[in-house]
């Protein structure tokens, strides 16, 4: 036996001590599910509870041990490549919901817990948790990621209505910011810095939320225009009024096509169509809620911007496809290059005229989505030849995209072929407070083991 896969044993049977038998993954075809980007991790640990992720991140600190936290895998594609994963942190077994006060509009949710029966144990008392998230998505990897959809236009990010959260640091500390109400005294805020951190500060193992009041009754009004511009105009005059949509969507004719379910297209035999459409439009879907006497005002109000209303399951349908756009995307373009944009509000309309520019210069389709109310957008670079792109045409694209924007904003790499990776940076130039943030990483993460290279500041 070599010495490495004598380490191997050791370390197994290390966390089998910790964790009993049922807590240890090691044979190759259990494993593989946990692979990042390909990379396949030499061990998979699924403790049950904050105490034992404690007693793992020790000993993976102790043995300077790189470790992914992992919830569901939906969003283990985002940031830098990475080289080696010595752990995998599941926490699937975290899947309780520890607290649910109905009275108080809070609930407290393990890690673990998945996104959707979050949402539909919050709508059987007619309440509403805000998250949007693919399908399997987890509690921990929403928070761990910053995920957001069409709702952030009327209930703001995760980061507006999460009151507390707990975790565990690098170097195996119990962490906790926050509280289970919704008033909390001032002081360092936690929950900020673990949310969108990736993975990369601590492993995230419970949160509480706010949740909210179930709209009575929604409409969404489909309003077309021929040109950018156009659309922008209504998306300015809805700001200055006292109009509250839930949600405010922006579509792009490019992405129309991934508004419902279709079979994935073969790559050899496809390509987006970049030919002129006669009947491209940009749309504008404003989704709000009230009595009927609130909506037949909104109605009244942007009536001659209305070519059509959605209700009921139609409604429901088409909520569903926007917040599933990127999936859509990846399942049908292997190739796909995707960014996650936000700018100012005001700069929303120069942003989306970049992106049109810039791929149409190197050879890509753009398809958009995005809440424009906010400056917050799904872009898809879809590859126009149906051989795989070079890795420069990436490069060149994403530096082009990205040159056009303004300081304030960010584009971010979620998604594109590996090997382009290597060539650029996915999280777009190095922010200011760079070396702040490289400073609260040593501070929870010592020993530099969480998710190792993958995020900002290493």
């Amino acid at each position: 036996m070599n010495s490495v896969v004598s380490t191997e044993a050791n370390l197994r049977s290390r966390f089998e001590t910790l964790l009993g038998s049922d807590g240890v993954l090691a044979e190759p075809r259990m494993v593989d599910r946990y692979n990042v980007d390909g990379v396949i991790p030499g061990v998979v640990v699924l403790p049950s509870d904050a105490e034992e992720i404690s007693a793992i991140l020790r000993v993976c600190f102790e043995q300077q041990l790189t470790v992914v936290p992992f919830g569901s895998g939906t969003r283990q594609h985002v940031g830098r490549a990475c080289e080696n994963i010595d752990v995998a942190l599941s926490t699937e077994k975290l899947n309780r919901v520890e607290a649910y006060d109905p009275g108080d509009l809070t609930i407290s949710l393990q890690a673990g817990v998945l996104v959707k029966s979050a949402v539909s144990a919050c709508a059987q008392r007619r309440q509403l948790l805000p998250i949007e998230a693919a399908e399997s998505a987890t509690i921990g990897g929403a928070a761990a990621t910053a995920e957001t959809g069409p709702l952030r236009s009327g209930f703001g990010n995760i980061r507006d209505f999460c009151i507390g959260i707990s975790f565990v640091t690098g170097d195996g500390v119990l962490g906790r910011g926050g509280g289970r109400v919704v008033k909390n005294v001032a002081g360092y805020d936690l929950m900020k810095l673990l949310i969108g951190s990736y993975g990369s500060l601590g492993v995230i193992t419970s949160a509480n939320f706010k949740v909210f009041p179930a709209p009575p009754q929604t409409v969404t009004l489909m309003c077309h225009f021929g040109t950018l511009v156009e659309a922008i105009a209504l998306r300015d005059s809805v700001l200055k009024s006292p109009l509250s949509p839930l949600a405010c969507e922006i579509i792009n004719p490019a992405a129309l096509e991934y508004l419902h379910e279709s079979e994935p297209r073969d790559p050899d035999d496809w390509a987006p169509d970049a030919s002129p459409r006669s009947a491209a439009c940009w749309k504008l879907a404003l989704r709000f809620a009230g009595s009927d006497r609130v909506l037949s005002r909104i109605r009244s109000d942007l009536n001659s911007f209305v070519s059509s209303d959605l209700g009921g399951s139609e409604e429901a349908e088409l909520w569903k496809q926007i917040g599933a756009f990127e999936q859509q995307l990846a399942r049908r373009h292997q190739n796909v290059m995707i960014f996650r944009v936000e700018v100012p509000i005001a700069e929303a309309q120069s942003a989306l005229e970049a992106v049109e520019n810039a791929a149409t210069d190197n050879n890509f389709l753009a398809a958009v989505i995005g809440r424009v109310t906010v400056g917050s957008f799904v872009i898809g670079f879809l590859p126009l030849a149906v051989d795989p792109p070079a890795v420069t045409q990436y490069v060149s694209a994403a530096s082009d995209f990205r040159s056009r924007l303004s300081k304030a904003a960010s584009a971010v790499v979620v998604r594109c072929p590996r090997e382009a990776k290597q060539h650029f940076d996915v999280w777009g130039s190095s922010p200011t407070d760079l070396e702040l943030m490289r400073k609260v990483k040593r501070a929870l993460d010592p020993g530099g083991i969480l998710n190792r290279g993958r995020f900002l500041a290493g």
